[in-house]
């Protein structure tokens, strides 16, 4: 059977705290996964292990049939994250966040610019593009940082609690992003505190 990312066993600790203990998860192409468990469960310690964020201490996890930890590198051109809070650079403009991006995964510039006009309009951003990042609202600020997951168009989405912060409008806009990139083939894995959104 073939997965888009998979976890064995995976194993993390944080000095006396075990953070998961032996966690397994599987999905393949083109489905979603939702992850639902209270704060503090482990949830966004898997996510960031399968971004190649933090080492397992025991397991295993591919993405797209690739180690996590020994090929990291080509693992992160797969995926896209966005986690519990928008890592925008808030002293740019929201279309040189996107850009920036583009750039640092070696998209050719007028690419880059193209893929942000097209994600900023995707996101209800145009208007605020030429604005620096500081000045938009939270939800803006949220809705950048799920635009940046997107800019490298990852086989694999990690959305770590992509609704927190976000006024039920927009959380709407954030189901429909998701029904929209699994309708491409893309693999979405959602975690999630609220029963309700699982």
């Amino acid at each position: 059977m073939t997965y888009a990312f998979r976890a064995e066993g995976l194993v993390k600790r944080f000095g006396g705290t075990t953070a998961l203990a032996g966690v397994d998860l599987a999905a393949r192409p083109g489905t979603v996964l939702g992850v639902l468990g209270p704060n503090g469960a482990g949830k966004t310690t898997a996510v960031r292990i399968l971004a190649t964020l933090l080492r397992p201490d025991a397991g295993r996890a591919t993405v797209g049939g690739r180690d996590v930890v020994r090929h990291a590198e080509e693992v992160r051109r797969r995926i896209g994250l966005t986690g519990q809070y928008a890592s925008v650079d808030e002293d740019l403009t929201g279309a040189e966040n996107l850009v920036l991006i583009g750039r640092l995964l070696d998209l050719p510039r007028r690419e880059a610019q193209a893929r942000a006009a097209e994600l900023l309009a995707q996101f209800g951003l145009t208007e605020a593009a030429g604005r620096r990042a500081k000045t938009y609202s939270g939800g803006m600020r949220r809705r950048l940082d799920l635009a940046a997951s997107l800019v490298a168009r990852p086989e694999v989405l990690y959305l770590d609690e992509p609704t927190t912060g976000l006024d039920p409008a927009k959380r709407d806009d954030v189901w429909a992003l998701v029904r929209r990139q699994v309708a491409e083939g893309v693999t979405v894995l959602l975690t999630t505190p609220s029963l309700a959104e699982a």
